[in-house]
């Protein structure tokens, strides 16, 4: 059963979000209270979970990571405590953005919308990216995981973290497929678990590697 928030909540109106100018301003709203809500009142652990799960398979502290989708910077900040020391982010809502910035844990932070491509990075320009909390019903669309993947390098890690409700949607894992059966990536790890405890939310932590011979 999808897990419906307490009336009033940013959560439970996220849902609602449908426009690039309705997202851009709703999280923009949220970001002063962003953190406290969902570490705080619902104990979202995705974050965490998909941090430990890139360590796994990027041994390289000083490996150049993207946080795609970075809000402000719960994932980096797990990053950085884990010991990666160039780490950059990007987000659609300047406000997010500079709630990351207060952390001062990025070596850059830029704006970006992953569903209208090209973003102004050169190719293969990271070592390793992670997308928490991003792909979804209202926010970037699977297509993304094209221009993620060219601003990857060969042999490159991505972790996932999704919650579970659009994981079983079923388009993102049906781009994932497409995406290994092309030869562009290859699967490392697919891990249900917690996303949002206290709700009793579940996710998917998903680690994948960008292809050692694939140019995009």
């Amino acid at each position: 059963m999808p897990y419906i928030a307490e009336e009033g909540t940013f959560l439970k109106r996220a849902h609602d979000v449908r426009t690039i100018a309705e997202t851009r301003k709703f999280y923009s709203d949220w970001a002063e209270t962003y953190d406290a809500e969902l570490t705080g009142d619902h104990d979202y652990v995705q974050p965490r979970r998909s941090a430990e799960m890139l360590s796994r398979f990027l041994p390289d502290r000083g490996t150049a990571i993207l946080d795609v989708g970075c809000g402000t910077g719960l994932v980096g900040a797990v990053l950085a405590e884990t010991g990666y020391r160039t780490i950059d982010g990007c987000d659609l809502t300047p406000g997010m953005l500079e709630k990351a910035r207060e952390r001062g844990i990025y070596r850059r932070l830029f704006e970006a919308d992953l569903n209208r491509p090209p973003l102004g990075v050169r190719d293969g320009a990271y070592g390793a990216a992670i997308a928490v909390g991003v792909f979804s019903f209202s926010l970037i669309h699977p297509d993304a995981l094209d221009e993620i993947l060219r601003l990857l390098a060969p042999g490159a890690p991505l972790v996932i973290g999704v919650n579970a409700d659009f994981y079983a949607e079923g388009t993102l894992a049906r781009k994932l497929d497409a995406l290994v059966s092309a030869g562009r990536l290859e699967r490392l790890a697919d891990e249900h678990g917690d996303h949002i405890n206290s709700a009793g939310m579940t996710g998917w932590a998903v680690a994948v590697r960008k292809a050692p011979a694939a140019s995009g």
